[in-house]
């Protein structure tokens, strides 16, 4: 069942704003070296976020039948399940100092090697079997945008964030039962 606007934005929000190795990563450069130097990274893993975004909603479409488009789309929502109860148990997070400075190599390379990004993706994609290439390109768009939001404010509040364990376990909680939420209705419905 092709997700509402409204959906894929809920969908979005736990995934993207939720403590991953993206967001750990520009909010650990950000406490270290500030916006500017984060910058590069950023449009490097963004700009690779589009890239595979298109080029996956595109193989999807040209690859699967409806009925792989569907069975993607439950293992995509046991996925998010699975996601949801790491976020309910987890405690604060102490992420390993990155180098001062990186690049737009660097992003593009922490995208690629994201499981994360890469099941959301597909598990994403799933959800639209019948879209045209705008449809396909409006999904991209979003969640790519989506995305650089959360990292933005990631990379903004840097480690403060993340060096308080109640509001880390509070946060991953919320996140938790909306995830679990949103693939509950995806995979019910």
């Amino acid at each position: 069942m092709p997700m509402s606007t409204l959906t894929l934005l809920l969908f979005l929000f736990p995934l993207a704003y939720s403590p991953g190795p993206g967001n750990l990563f520009f909010a650990a450069l950000g406490a270290r070296a500030g916006w500017r130097a984060a910058l590069p990274a950023f449009w490097g893993y963004h700009g690779a976020t589009l890239l595979a975004a298109l080029a996956t909603g595109a193989g999807l479409m040209v690859l699967a039948g409806p009925e792989l488009m569907r069975a993607l789309g439950l293992a995509g929502s046991a996925y998010m399940l699975w996601l949801a109860l790491k976020l309910w148990r987890a405690g604060a997070a102490n992420p390993s100092a990155p180098p001062a400075r990186a690049s737009m190599l660097d992003g593009a390379a922490l995208l690629a090697l994201n499981p994360k990004a890469w099941a959301i993706m597909a598990a994403l994609f799933a959800h639209y079997p019948d879209a045209n290439t705008f449809k396909i390109a409006e999904v991209a768009a979003v969640f790519t945008l989506n995305n650089a939001l959360a990292f933005a404010i990631w990379t903004l509040a840097g480690y403060a964030l993340l060096a308080k364990p109640s509001y880390a376990r509070l946060a991953n909680r919320v996140f938790a039962l909306i995830l679990a939420a949103v693939a509950l209705h995806l995979a019910l419905g």
